[in-house]
């Protein structure tokens, strides 16, 4: 039975947070690979990415398998490819190391253990593996198409608690760092004193199955002065704060934990080693949803991690925007080397006004969900993902230059068109 008068508590962390410096080196070296395509005429079809970074005090690595344009590899005198020993194409660090800088500095690390200029950074991608990239290239069961990167599952989701129909919490928390962000790079009053590294989180209390107000706001944030307490973080965040929370009621009784270590100086890689993919949750719905488990940033829309969670929640959200439920989770799963999701599972929580099994049909008449077809449909092969990784890959304004295509509403008269046409034919 669904609950209707419940605490719901989502986080969300900062572009300076050590593992989205992380996810967004990793994003950089997907659309440096794209932009290059793009340059030298190579087919953006045939890009493959898959890239790890690891950031600890002042050193940066970078590692994975890629398919790149040839000006991005290590050539000899006569111009030949360099390989490994195992036969993989060596890349040439120098445009991965210089996209990698100007994210850090992009950010605002000039501090004494992580600043952009003197950060030793590796960079230890090679080709792709053969093995994977044979079934990718020709879908087992469709051939001439792709078949996806690997198994898995991935999940979509939609509600109509805010504007963007995504979940309160994470909404709120995502916003209040947003604000903060621009003002801190706008160098705004003493906002501009805050570093880069800062975690939000927000609890709403539901009525009645809704947002009613934010009863806890924990937020910590780094700050370059080193004389200010939570005392004074709090007065100056505090504008923010409410700004981002809008409409949403602050509860008379809220609990304010503002930097309730008292200082918090030292941030980034050199407080806390970060990793690209674990922010996992913040990335998608805050918890509110399942998540299937794989990370996004990093990698290029064959591995259907990406495209199909990208895909599922276009779906989600069409869903809901043609008001055939207020909530919708869609669950796709695919298997390595084939094109066609083994699966596809709605669940419309009880506000559903169609049978789930009908839109389950639907959806498969109106999106070809093959990795190809996602990326045709979503126009996924282009260099649109820095900015994917910071504050939420969902919930997001689509882009001119074709970025969050799958926050779109365009599927909408598709949708209920297909639903029409089924009970029709079920009638």
């Amino acid at each position: 039975m669904t609950r209707h008068n419940y605490f719901f508590t989502s986080e969300s962390v900062a572009e300076g947070h050590p593992d989205k410096v992380c996810d967004r080196i990793s994003d950089e070296i997907v659309d440096l690979v794209y932009r290059e395509a793009r340059k030298t005429g190579m087919d953006p079809w045939k890009v493959r990415v898959a890239c790890e970074t690891l950031a600890t005090t002042n050193r940066v690595i970078i590692a994975g398998e890629v398919r790149v344009p040839d000006t991005l590899l290590k050539k000899d005198k006569q111009g030949g490819i360099l390989k490994d020993a195992a036969g993989h194409p060596l890349v040439n660090p120098s445009k991965f190391k210089s996209v990698a800088r100007r994210a850090i500095r992009d950010i605002g690390y000039e501090q004494a253990g992580f600043h952009w200029k003197t950060a030793k950074i590796d960079v230890l991608l090679h080709g792709q593996s053969p093995d994977i990239g044979q079934g990718v290239d020709n879908a087992s069961d469709r051939q001439g198409e792709e078949g996806a990167g690997d198994q898995g599952i991935m999940f979509g989701y939609a509600c109509r608690e805010t504007p963007d129909l995504m979940p309160a919490p994470i909404y709120y928390s995502h916003k209040i760092l947003e604000l903060l962000a621009a003002a801190r790079h706008e160098g705004k009053g003493e906002a501009g004193k805050l570093g880069p590294d800062a975690k939000s989180q927000v609890t709403v209390r539901y009525a009645d199955g809704k947002a009613a107000e934010a009863t806890q706001i924990v937020l910590s944030t780094q700050h370059l002065d080193g004389s200010w307490d939570s005392r004074k973080v709090r007065s100056v965040v505090e504008p923010y704060i409410r700004e981002a929370l809008g409409d949403l009621r602050i509860a008379d009784d809220c609990n304010w934990y503002i930097n309730p270590t008292g200082k918090f100086e030292i941030g980034g890689p050199d407080g806390d080693a970060g990793l690209t993919g674990r922010k996992i949750i913040v990335d998608t719905y805050g918890g509110a949803a399942p998540h299937g488990g794989g990370a996004f940033s990093g990698k290029d829309t064959t591995k259907v991690d990406r495209s199909a969670a990208y895909a599922a929640r276009y779906l989600a959200k069409n869903v809901v925007a043609a008001k055939l439920a207020e909530r919708c989770t869609i669950q796709l799963s695919y298997a390595i080397g084939v094109a066609q999701p083994l699966s596809v599972y709605v669940d419309l929580h009880g506000t559903g006004k169609v049978d789930e099994t009908v839109l389950e049909e639907a959806l498969r008449d109106v999106m070809d969900l093959s990795p190809s077809g996602i990326r045709r449909h979503l126009d996924l092969n282009r260099p649109i993902y820095a900015k994917t990784s910071s504050y939420g890959h969902f919930g997001r304004k689509p882009g001119r230059d074709g970025s969050f295509s799958w926050e779109k509403t365009d599927l909408v008269k598709a949708l209920k068109g297909a639903v029409s046409q089924k009970e029709t034919l079920a009638a």
